[in-house]
């Protein structure tokens, strides 16, 4: 799989706005009530993660997960790591600004 090219990262992120561009990865940060609400998030993000053989670089710190996407092989963005960042996003309910998970 080719890595996009910079206009197609452009046009993918408008997609998904609540993910910002960080270097050669794009990442969002959530946070939950407590620590049970955060980890039951990554279950929920690791089995489309697993079902997509597509896995993010994350870290969790009590309520908070943080969440980056690239594709090693292709070294940079790919379709799949935009396509994996809406399916994380239809899983986290609505925009932060709305309901939790809040950023």
């Amino acid at each position: 799989m080719q890595s996009l090219e910079e206009e197609d990262i452009v046009q993918a992120l408008a997609c998904v706005p609540s993910w910002q561009r960080r270097g050669d990865r794009i990442g969002r940060d959530f946070t939950f009530p407590d620590f049970v609400s955060a980890f039951g998030f990554m279950t929920s993000v690791a089995l489309l993660a697993e079902r997509a053989d597509h896995h993010p670089n994350w870290s969790n710190v009590y309520n908070r997960v943080s969440i980056e996407l690239t594709t090693h092989d292709a070294r940079g963005l790919t379709r799949r790591d935009f396509a994996l960042a809406g399916d994380i996003d239809a899983l986290s309910g609505p925009p932060p600004d709305q309901a939790n998970p809040v950023e």
